[in-house]
């Protein structure tokens, strides 16, 4: 006879299967997901939350949405794959859509957001060497301390962080790294006549949601022009409405000479990213000198067609403008002792909690939890919130209140 587990025996179950048989690289919270919807999700055992994760802001149209679903059942019916050995009557068609939508001449499809990356890092070393001139193998590209832009070898050799890069090298060389929101750093490190590249987030998300300085990107971005060197945008995790504008960058104006993107791309229903740049860098990768089984497959240009147009025809951007300032306004009105700085913009937010016990933020993140929302910290103290774009005001309210009520722990 089936046994019919309790509430908690069932939760536990999930929670151990992963325990023995997934590897341990990730430390999540205590809670068994079965269901999305919008902004919400479900556990097992039929309880809603509020997700202020959103997959990492890959579900900035919000869980399961009807369009995007649709989409992706439709396509999944007729032709998923070909690889790019033919083409595929949807490719396309995606180009065409996405290099107009940001203002580039050609696009490089791909699937993670940390493929993106490398694909850009090829691309700005093959300008490098083939346009700008640099002999060869001397490339270096600049990045930021505090990065994040994934995990695969080449990335954690230019990380800060000593979780992701201790005792997993040798790491690949080519890379400098200055502190994010210096300009006098960059303008010092430009000066190197083998520098390819500048790497940067417009806002960094993985470190607690860091926000330069106004007018550090556009700084930044004449400097590289300048001295003729690349402006890399790795827009995975703040592109495609998240921040109020359709990208970071586009606060300042800045247009990147690389964009990667991912995440939303296909509004959390597979792996899909994208590297953007015009033909003087994208037309110096030859046929056979890079690609991906997966990349540009027919399924993922349908479901990416359909998460670029719910984020444009639903205007999630001015949603994401309008209450990300309303969501901070009303954070800051808490007055909470345990909440030391609130950063963000639109709706790519982040408090830093004040507290003798260094597992305060976890803690409170179990409470919310408790209380019906979901959050995650980052870098120890630091919390992020960034709610799918499709939230409302009064949903917005209904969330302050939960974590006004949860901040009472930390009492």
């Amino acid at each position: 006879m089936e046994q019919t587990l309790s509430v908690s025996e069932q939760t536990n179950y999930y929670l151990s299967l992963e325990e023995k048989y997934g590897a341990h690289n990730y430390h999540p919270l205590p809670v068994v997901l079965n269901k999305g919807e919008g902004v919400f999700v479900y556990d097992v055992d039929g309880k809603r939350y509020y997700d202020f994760l959103s997959g990492y802001s890959a579900v900035n149209q919000g869980h399961c949405h009807p369009k995007i679903v649709a989409a992706l059942i439709e396509q999944a019916q007729e032709l998923t794959l070909t690889s790019r050995a033919f083409y595929n009557n949807l490719l396309g068609e995606f180009e065409k859509m996405i290099t107009n939508i940001f203002g580039f001449d050609k696009v490089l499809p791909m699937n993670t957001g940390v493929e993106a990356v490398e694909t850009a890092i090829k691309l700005c070393r093959r300008w490098g060497y083939l346009v700008k001139g640099i002999e060869d193998n001397k490339a270096k590209i600049i990045v930021c301390s505090e990065n994040f832009h994934g995990r695969t070898s080449t990335v954690i050799s230019f990380s800060s962080d000593p979780a992701s890069y201790s005792k997993f090298g040798p790491y690949t060389p080519g890379f400098e790294i200055i502190p994010y929101n210096n300009i006098e750093a960059l303008a010092n490190a430009l000066q190197d006549k083998n520098v390819a590249g500048f790497l940067v987030e417009p806002i960094q998300g993985e470190a607690g949601v860091v926000v330069p300085t106004e007018g550090y990107l556009s700084k930044a971005k004449q400097l590289c022009e300048v001295h003729n060197v690349l402006f890399i945008a790795d827009e995975i995790q703040t592109g495609l409405a998240r921040t109020g504008k359709m990208l970071a960058c586009d606060h300042e104006n800045v247009h990147p000479d690389i964009l990667i993107l991912g995440k939303a791309l296909s509004g959390g229903t597979l792996p899909v990213s994208a590297v953007l740049a015009n033909d003087e860098l994208m037309l110096t990768i030859k046929p056979g000198e890079h690609g991906s089984t997966y990349g540009g497959n027919p399924l993922a240009c349908k479901v990416a067609m359909a998460s670029l147009n719910a984020l444009i025809d639903e205007k999630m951007a001015e949603n994401a403008e309008t209450l990300g300032q309303y969501f901070r306004e009303k954070i800051e009105a808490l007055n909470s002792p345990h909440i030391k700085l609130i950063r963000g913009k639109g709706l790519l937010n982040a408090i830093v909690v004040d507290h003798a016990n260094r597992e305060a933020a976890w803690d409170l993140c179990l409470q919310l939890k408790e209380n019906g929302l979901l959050a995650k910290p980052t870098h120890g103290d630091k919390i992020r919130f960034a709610p799918p774009l499709v939230i409302t005001k009064e949903q917005i309210d209904e969330c302050v209140g939960i974590i006004a009520e949860s901040l009472k722990v930390l009492d």
